[in-house]
């Protein structure tokens, strides 16, 4: 590769045996900057990705020198292949496995009947919650929130009744040959970490840093007396906080360094995602690339439209299908499914054991608190889609998507559009402010809007409408004077859950 003065002053910096933090804006060729430092040395080299199929493509392109795993992989060949036999279990039903844990009676809250059913998902949820952290022990924070019953002291109340048998189930995930939990990845790799495992390795690069979750980092950071550890990552696109993910770039100690030239797209479209760089103070301001035409204006046949929410991506779904087009949903249709199952026992009459909704009697419940209280705000998305269109409309919806190679358009959440790219992009209209809201002071961006945003704009390589984010041109900020423009590089949940 032809380096840039960015991935020559990366290099430099590894040579010299710095640890290192690259903020990487998108399409700067994150990866391959890791590949370039790797081939300037001979030294044993470990690559940290943050999925199997990343890693399994890394492992073509790095040197020999370096083998590219994720962090379960290391874990299994460590220690995770002793629980191979539990990890082929059979599933069975969370309310099983909670009367194999004690639970075997509801537990009455405020005027709320949680059902064993609803107590067994908690304490399994409270299980994986903390396998995401670098905590110890179980406690009452890692015990999920659940929807009609955001009081705190409710919630404490539930909490302190879920953690001993959270901690029985953690328990029970120690024996490698059998148990009453089903034993999956996550939690031979937080047993790992608890070990404070010393990888063999003289150097350590992690990719993605912005989204590593605090067990990873765990790890990745307890290498550093006796390895030098380089991170790569874009803190902009730091957009998981509410799964449990963290940006360990902002607290990293060493040296900083940035990559801001961006291969994917030219001038114009690196002017838009400047402005939410911007807005979301984000350390770095990318620079476009002259040779690639890139216009920011209406595509009227976009390859993909990216959504905010799983809703949006449902009403857009329904839209395009409706013009005839054939669509296909990235990551697929079984958490809509889910949902559209679940509305549809609550609008029957039934109780639903959907984690989100499991404490609404019926679907008058759903309504109530989605129109009048502030915990339910977003959940008016859905209710408005499921009276609008009905239940069977989405599940039919859902039945006939195309899979990804065979279909006319794509249409994503940002979330699943992260790390992917189209020539055309439109950016569907649940981006755009609630206009039932009364008028207001106009409030500041957000910046975890901002990142979102960011990641949407920056997933097109020629076309970009701006479509439900075009309101930022009339947002104060949005036009602030003097804002960054493509040449000045820095130096310095619930529906998006589903």
């Amino acid at each position: 590769m032809n380096a840039t003065h960015e991935q020559t002053a990366a290099a430099d910096a590894f040579r010299s045996g710095d640890h290192l933090s690259l903020q990487a804006g998108a399409g700067t060729g994150k990866t391959s900057t890791l590949n370039l430092l790797a081939r300037t040395t001979s030294r044993r080299g470990r690559y940290l990705a943050y999925n199997r199929a990343i890693a399994q493509d890394a492992a073509t392109h790095f040197p020999a020198h370096v083998r590219c795993k994720t962090a379960h992989a290391l874990a299994y060949a460590a220690l995770g292949h002793r629980y191979a036999r539990r990890l082929n279990a059979p599933r069975r039903p969370a309310w099983q496995t909670g009367q194999a844990l004690g639970i075997t009676k509801a537990l009455h809250i405020a005027d709320r009947e949680l059902t064993q059913r609803t107590l067994s998902n908690a304490a399994l949820r409270t299980v994986t919650r903390f396998c995401h952290t670098a905590d110890e022990s179980i406690t009452r924070h890692h015990v999920p929130h659940l929807r009609g019953l955001e009081d705190p002291g409710c919630h404490t109340e539930f909490a302190d009744h879920i953690v001993p048998f959270a901690r029985k189930a953690w328990a029970d995930l120690q024996h490698p040959d059998d148990g009453a939990v089903r034993f999956d990845h996550d939690h031979y790799l937080k047993i790992w970490a608890l070990t404070r495992p010393r990888l063999d390795t003289d150097f350590l690069l992690l990719d993605e840093a912005q989204d590593t979750n605090p067990v990873v980092e765990q790890i990745f950071l307890s290498q550093r007396d006796h390895a030098q550890l380089v991170m790569v990552g874009d803190s902009a696109q730091a957009i998981y906080h509410w799964r449990g993910a963290k940006d360990v770039m902002t607290r990293f100690n060493g040296t900083r360094l940035t990559l801001s030239q961006s291969f994917r797209f030219g001038p114009d479209l690196a002017d838009e995602a400047n402005r939410w760089l911007r807005l979301a103070n984000a350390p770095i301001r990318l620079t476009g690339t002259p040779a690639i035409s890139t216009e920011v204006g209406p595509v009227t046949e976009p390859d993909a439209v990216l959504c905010r929410t799983n809703v949006g991506a449902m009403a857009e779904v329904m839209n395009l299908m409706a013009c005839g087009r054939k669509v296909a949903l990235a990551g697929g249709g079984d958490s809509l499914q889910a949902l559209a199952l679940a509305a549809r026992d609550l609008k029957e009459g039934r109780r639903t054991h959907h984690p989100e909704l499991v404490l609404f009697p019926h679907w008058g419940a759903l309504q109530d608190y989605a129109a009048h209280d502030p915990a339910g705000r977003d959940l008016q998305p859905l209710v408005n889609l499921i009276d609008t269109h009905g239940t069977d409309a989405i599940l039919d919806a859902v039945a006939r998507l195309a899979f990804e190679p065979h279909a006319q358009v794509t249409v994503s959440t940002a979330h699943k559009a992260k790390g992917r790219e189209w020539h055309r992009i439109r950016v569907a209209a649940d981006f755009a402010p609630d206009e039932t809201d009364p008028p207001q002071t106009v409030e500041p961006v957000d910046d975890a809007e901002a990142r979102l945003a960011y990641v949407a704009v920056t997933r097109a390589r020629h076309c970009l409408d701006l479509g439900g984010l075009s309101w930022i041109r009339d947002h104060p900020d949005g036009t602030e004077p003097g804002a960054a423009k493509s040449g000045d590089a820095g130096t310095e949940g619930f529906l998006r859950a589903l």
